[in-house]
């Protein structure tokens, strides 16, 4: 039987630990005040490049930048459309960079189905659901004759609509990642 050494141990641990606290210091500061700091996300990924650059030289800065970029580009239209906030956008990619192109490319869809799900109570509880499936259609309606870009009166910045804490289901989409790799 062959055993893990106890730094094998430790680097399987240390990674899964540091995400699930960024992702749960993000929480609570979304939820207290729907801003995620710039402080967090880009510290988290800035160490999260270093420790793979420290772990395995140019072969881990490619890893984290690789998964920065994904975790990035997979929520960036989101955020150009209206429908996210930057910090969001920030947190999944600083994630990224500590979990690589892969993972955080699950991690996004995970947080999306989460996202959704989540939503979908929200929009129950407030009685806004009638609402909500009257603006997804209007927003195809809008992109199908004007096109893919924001559409007025659906943004973040104009809505009324009640919202999510995004911070939530990116730590819910971090968390089932973690669970199945």
């Amino acid at each position: 039987m062959v055993s893990a050494s106890a730094d094998e141990v430790t680097m399987t641990m240390l990674i899964p630990t540091i995400v699930i606290a960024v992702g749960m210091v993000a929480c609570a500061f979304d939820v207290r005040t729907r801003r995620i700091p710039n402080a967090l996300t880009f510290s988290a990924a800035l160490i999260g490049l270093l420790f793979h650059v420290a772990k395995a030289g140019a072969d881990g800065a490619q890893f984290a930048a690789g998964g920065w970029v994904v975790g990035l580009l997979l929520l960036l239209p989101y955020f150009a459309l209206g429908g996210m906030g930057a910090g969001d956008v920030k947190l999944v990619a600083a994630l990224g960079a500590w979990l690589g192109p892969a993972h955080a490319f699950w991690l996004a869809i995970y947080a999306g189905l989460a996202g959704g799900a989540i939503g979908l109570i929200v929009a129950i509880a407030h009685g806004y659901l009638g609402t909500a499936l009257a603006n997804v259609r209007t927003m195809f309606t809008y992109w199908t004759l004007v096109g893919i870009k924001s559409v007025p009166g659906l943004t973040l910045e104009s809505s009324t609509a009640p919202r999510v804490a995004y911070a939530i289901p990116i730590l819910v989409g971090t968390v089932v990642t973690l669970w199945l790799r």
